[in-house]
């Protein structure tokens, strides 16, 4: 996990480009944080591109990933049913429309390369832009692939009081052992190197915004708590920013 790749990256051709085989509608995300390892649960919803009259395998990107399960339509499968290497993860002939549950074991605090989710100042973050997701899960890790994401963040409360992701937060609360959990639910489709995570033990600074439809929109910049007196600039750029974007 520690070591980081040095390969040379493989050139793409828009010459070369296909549609992707298969869509993912929606992706429920559960992360389960611990000091030594994460655990992810990964449910997708597929659909087959109707541009391609056979079936073809679902090939799926994933790096540096610890294979947990993997459920299709509920169902268990076992190790002759999918193929999987250092780089990806293939179902045989899938069905045209299916949900596919995977989970995954990762080393955040392992995670060098400052690619997919890693510990960085006592904190979870995220880079997944090119390509970091397929080292959090698999997933087709390629910028058409558009879904909707839900995601649902658990861990130790007074270690990671602020758990962020994409989207809008729709529940948190208490659970046992001291942990906690927020989902957040982003209704716009996304490819997958926008996701972010974020945990940790972090200040706000809120501010409020008013469309000009009248809707007031809450802001909130989430920083170290040193860091609480720098934020004024940033709160008054997004302002404008949003201003301008109107």
């Amino acid at each position: 996990m520690s070591e980081v790749a040095t390969t040379e990256p493989k050139t793409i051709y828009l010459s070369d480009y296909e549609s992707p085989y298969y869509f993912i509608d929606t992706v429920e995300l559960l992360f389960e944080l611990y000091d030594e390892k994460t655990i992810v649960t990964s449910t997708l919803k597929c659909r087959k591109n109707t541009h391609y009259p056979d079936n073809k395998p679902l090939v799926l990107n994933g790096v540096d990933l610890e294979l947990l399960s993997l459920k299709l339509d509920g169902q268990a499968l076992d190790v002759n049913d999918y193929q999987c290497d250092a780089e990806t993860l293939a179902l045989k002939s899938p069905h045209p429309d299916f949900e596919l549950e995977v989970v995954t074991c990762i080393y955040p605090h392992q995670n060098t390369a400052l690619e997919g989710l890693y510990t960085s100042g006592g904190n979870f973050t995220t880079q997944c832009e090119a390509e970091g997701f397929r080292k959090i899960t698999y997933y087709p890790d390629r910028p058409d692939v558009m879904a909707e994401f839900t995601v649902t963040i658990i861990a130790d409360k007074e270690k990671y009081p602020v758990l962020l992701s994409n989207g809008n937060l729709i529940n948190s609360g208490d659970k046992d052992s001291g942990k906690h959990f927020a989902t957040w639910h982003d209704p716009f489709p996304k490819p997958c190197y926008l996701f972010a995570l974020v945990a940790g033990d972090l200040a706000c600074v809120k501010a409020g915004f008013i469309t000009c439809s009248g809707r007031e929109v809450a802001l909130c910049i989430y920083v170290r708590e040193y860091d609480l007196d720098k934020c004024g600039h940033a709160i008054q750029s997004l302002k404008r920013a949003m201003q301008w974007d109107e």
